[in-house]
């Protein structure tokens, strides 16, 4: 080989040696400041995590103070004293955190001052009230300064929560960067080999060597990239993890708005009906209905959120959708107001499905009243019916929806529709378009919970200015041809009243609750008598052979409820058995489907209600 041509191929090699060394350099020392920023992304969401629990032991040691304030009971101050012990313990692990940082040293002390003072103002209107100054102290929480110090501490959780997340996206964007230069590392990495081996194949074996190196420098490389790979990969599983939990907070402080607002309403409302009923006034009935009001818009809530979490009761029956759809009209145009025009079109050789009735008619008003709510100058509602089938194209696109045929019911609006940003969120629970006051932010949640609890799939299409269009996709029912269910009849007016001769037995751990029940009866006209458990319960039952109907409640620590009913019924077979409970995950209803032939009344359940449900099962033993 000439000397020239000798020289060019070594230099060729050194050249591609060189820029391979540096691709291999670059490559770990990315991979040693993904490391640190690893640690350093764990570090900040501990920081998060840490802070959010320090606000969150401040708001028990109020909860303490005000429990006690309205008590004067020591043991409502144990949340109190258990705060305290332990905010010390959290403020040493963040101040070992952020100790790098003089920004973050002086941010936490800071919020160390607030939660401080706020400790000292809770633990000055305690003392008032151990030295029998309670007037002093209900002054000092009117003043209003422990509701400012609350503020000012939320605000420096959330400054530093703030700073934290920036911190993260900043760390996120240079992992991008760095992942995009590991690429752009295995792309040259490879034009390398390539020239290596060119090479190597012109300079025969003494080069040979070299290109072996070169090679295992480049697996080397490769196995880094992995490892970066799955580094990646952790980081963003704990990203994951960060969402779900900010997801639990909006979820959390959503449903404590909401429940405040409304133990407000009762509370307020009982407090001057009591007023009202010692000074011997007689105007004071208004006052219990706001309180009712309250309480049955709690219970509505508790029905939502269970609906969305997916663990309602459900009493499924097969459902023609063109007959429950026709059996609405005249409820939407009520509801709905003069100004929407409610038009139907219904699919002709429509399948059956197999969900509960009251849930779909709720699911459908649901999407109505979001309609003529996106109508607020009227427009045009359509309910339409028709079959579909997903594929399984259609299936992979979307998690968790099965191929397989559907029944569809669409409801569609001419209103002023939606951006896309807000549509992807427009099922998310306490996420609310409209103003303070005109909704809870839960209707939507809760048509995608019964829909996803039936088995089934919703997606919503909307342009803003165009619209928007919600469809309800519900699994095809093959069962037996049974009569199917219609839309539900509204409830009579008139309260179903018993019998003294008809004799209950109310079976209830709780004591509040099974004097309530029992009186609940008796003004019903039935005569009650109380278990206050199951041993109790099966005692009476032995003594009684009179008792018609057993009301039990399903948890219960001695023996469920259900079986309680078993061995009743194992003694006296013709005994009628109704459950009530607020939830159970597998007692009576097993995947959020009541069992068969079960009679159950949810918690809370109103006078009529109990009155219509007693009525119903004992007029079926008839």
């Amino acid at each position: 080989m000439p000397t020239f041509l000798r020289k060019r191929s070594i230099v060729s090699l050194l050249i591609a040696f060189t820029l391979l060394l540096g691709v291999i350099v670059a490559t770990v020392l990315i991979n040693a400041r993904q490391q640190r920023d690893q640690a350093n992304v764990q570090r900040s969401l501990d920081i998060e995590l840490r802070l959010a629990h320090v606000f969150s032991l401040v708001q028990d040691a109020e909860t303490g103070q005000r429990g006690f304030l309205l008590t004067e009971k020591e043991s409502y101050l144990l949340p109190y004293e258990a705060a305290v012990r332990e905010l010390d313990a959290e403020f040493a692990a963040l101040g070992a955190r952020v100790s790098d940082n003089q920004h973050r040293v002086a941010a936490l002390a800071a919020l160390r001052v607030d939660v401080q003072e706020k400790l000292a103002e809770l633990r000055k209107t305690i003392e008032l009230v151990r030295d029998g100054r309670m007037e002093d102290a209900l002054e000092e929480v009117r003043s209003d300064r422990g509701q400012a110090l609350m503020r000012r501490a939320r605000e420096a959780v959330q400054r530093m929560s703030a700073a934290e997340q920036q911190i993260l996206v900043e760390r996120q964007a240079y992992s991008a960067r760095a992942a995009a230069l590991t690429r752009t590392g295995e792309i040259l990495a490879l034009l390398l080999a390539i020239v290596l081996g060119a090479l190597t194949i012109k300079d025969s074996q003494r080069l040979f060597a070299k290109i072996a190196d070169a090679n295992e420098a480049l697996r080397v490389a490769n196995t880094k990239v992995l490892e970066e790979s799955q580094q990646k990969e952790r980081l963003e599983q704990q990203l994951r993890q960060s969402q779900k939990l900010e997801a639990i907070g909006h979820l959390t402080g959503g449903i404590a708005h909401d429940f405040n607002n409304m133990l407000a309403v009762i509370i307020s409302s009982l407090n001057l009906l009591k007023r009202r009923a010692e000074r011997g006034e007689k105007d004071f009935l208004k006052f219990a209905d706001s309180a009712l009001d309250g309480a049955e818009r709690a219970a509505v809530l508790t029905h939502r959120l269970l609906a969305f979490a997916r663990q309602q009761p459900l009493s499924p029956q097969a459902v023609d959708c063109n007959k429950f759809v026709a059996g609405m009209s005249d409820l939407l145009r009520r509801t709905l107001g003069e100004m929407v025009k409610v038009e139907t079109v219904l699919a002709g050789g429509l399948w059956r499905t197999f969900v509960d009735p009251s849930e779909l008619e709720s699911a459908v008003l649901n999407l109505a009243v979001n309609g003529r709510d996106a109508m607020p100058d009227g427009g045009r509602l359509t309910i339409e019916t028709g079959n579909a089938s997903l594929d399984d194209v259609y299936a992979a696109q979307h998690v968790g929806v099965p191929a397989g045929q559907y029944v569809l019911v669409t409801v569609t609006d001419t209103g002023v529709g939606m951006a896309p940003e807000v549509a992807a969120k427009a099922f998310d629970p306490f996420y609310t378009t409209k103003g303070i006051g005109k909704g809870t932010g839960l209707g939507l949640s809760q048509v995608f919970g019964f829909v996803k609890q039936s088995g089934g799939h919703v997606k919503i299409y909307s342009e803003p200015k165009q619209g928007t269009a919600i469809k309800i996709y519900l699994p095809r029912f093959f069962g037996d041809d049974t009569e199917p269910a219609s839309s539900p009849a509204a409830a009579a007016a008139v309260v179903p009243m018993g019998s003294p001769d008809i004799v209950v037995l109310v079976v209830e751990d709780e004591d509040r609750m099974l004097r309530l029940a029992s009186a609940a009866f008796h003004d019903l006209g039935y005569t009650a008598l109380q278990a206050d458990g199951p041993a109790t319960a099966l005692r009476i039952i032995a003594e009684r052979p009179d008792i018609s109907l057993l009301f039990t409640d399903v948890v219960m620590p001695e023996m469920s409820g259900r079986s309680l009913a078993e061995e009743a019924l194992r003694q006296r077979p013709g005994l009628k058995v109704i459950y009530t409970t607020g939830f159970s995950r597998n007692a009576v209803i097993h995947n959020g489907v009541l069992d068969r032939d079960v009679n159950f009344l949810t918690k809370p359940f109103t006078l009529e209600q109990l009155a219509r449900k007693v009525r119903a099962v004992l007029k079926g033993a008839e």
